[in-house]
């Protein structure tokens, strides 16, 4: 499998134009003065489907050959992953079906469902997504298409980034959430390829900080399914492919803890009227909380707002 790199993040934006969303770059001067910085949000929660996930499964997925498309896909995901997957399905003709946990969103169960994909439901804390998944494969002959693992997902990840930079072309830092580390591996692929000195940090949440371990110990760690409100950052151990990406490329991964992302939706809604999920908001929460250099122009990728009225009302009050 070839590593992903800068040509293929360029390749992946020629796929998606005129396909995705080229998503706003959004300002705030009371962000500014709060951060002592000059803050620029790349709002991927108004991509298609509500989140930067889109770009990645439908790059990888218009790449397949009509043998390939006839047999369908299968992906697991907690719900962003899965309504990217069955929307690009749905635009290209395909069969797509989705292993989710029982307790993943209802809003996102419900947006993949609705985008036409089938769901096969799974208990998070009893069974393994990969090899249900990989069965799946198997009997039907389907391709397995990844949440964050592989080349084409990095690379049209990392799509979100290049815009950034056009944009903002200035910019010293880029901060996003992490997860497996497709998001974060495919900006640093983009922003390094353009810039080599641009800083890249990664958020994810104190309670799951798979990334953070791992880096310290120079090898993949495994945790258990961390309790957060951050739905789309439970990951329970970096990629094959996105943990040499980010240790080669990213400065720091830094942790919040669910106050900090509450208080990040807050702020962004009440003071610039964004709805963002908890996982979104990871890379505005570090930077609100100071954890990431002040004096800087700081590019926040805003990974999605996927989020029903009901959850985000209760975890803002």
């Amino acid at each position: 499998m070839k590593a992903p790199s800068f040509s293929s993040v360029q390749a992946a934006a020629g796929r998606l134009r005129g396909v995705a969303h080229r998503t706003p770059v959004l300002t705030s001067h009371t962000l500014d003065e709060l951060v002592g910085g000059s803050v620029f949000l790349k709002c991927e929660n108004f991509q298609r489907m509500g989140a930067f996930k889109f770009r990645g499964a439908y790059n990888r997925i218009v790449q397949l050959d009509a043998q390939a498309r006839a047999h369908g896909v299968v992906a697991f995901s907690s719900g962003n992953h899965a309504q990217g997957v069955a929307l690009a399905c749905k635009l290209l003709g395909i069969h797509a079906t989705v292993v989710m946990p029982s307790d993943a969103p209802a809003s996102k169960t419900a947006a993949t469902r609705d985008y036409g994909a089938e769901i096969v439901f799974y208990d998070r804390h009893k069974s393994h997504r990969a090899e249900i998944a990989k069965d799946l494969c198997e009997e039907r002959g389907a391709t397995l298409i990844p949440p964050f693992d592989d080349p084409e997902i990095v690379a049209g990840a990392g799509t979100a980034a290049l815009e950034l930079l056009a944009d903002v072309p200035d910019l010293d830092v880029i901060v996003t959430p992490v997860g497996g580390g497709g998001l974060l591996s495919g900006t640093a692929l983009a922003a390094h390829g353009i810039n080599s000195s641009i800083e890249l940090h990664g958020v994810e949440p104190e309670a799951g900080n798979d990334f953070q371990q791992s880096l310290a110990r120079g090898e993949i760690v495994h945790i258990d399914v961390p309790k957060t409100i951050a739905d789309g950052l439970q990951t329970q151990a970096p990629g094959e492919i996105t943990f040499p990406i980010v240790r080669d490329h990213v400065k720091s991964i830094v942790t919040v803890n669910d106050d900090q992302l509450r208080g990040a939706m807050r702020f962004a809604f009440e003071r610039m009227k964004l709805a963002i999920e908890p996982s979104g908001a990871a890379g505005l929460a570090a930077v609100m909380a100071r954890f990431l250099p002040a004096g800087k122009r700081i590019g926040i990728i805003i990974s999605g707002g996927n989020i029903d009225a009901g959850r985000f009302a209760s975890l803002t009050a």
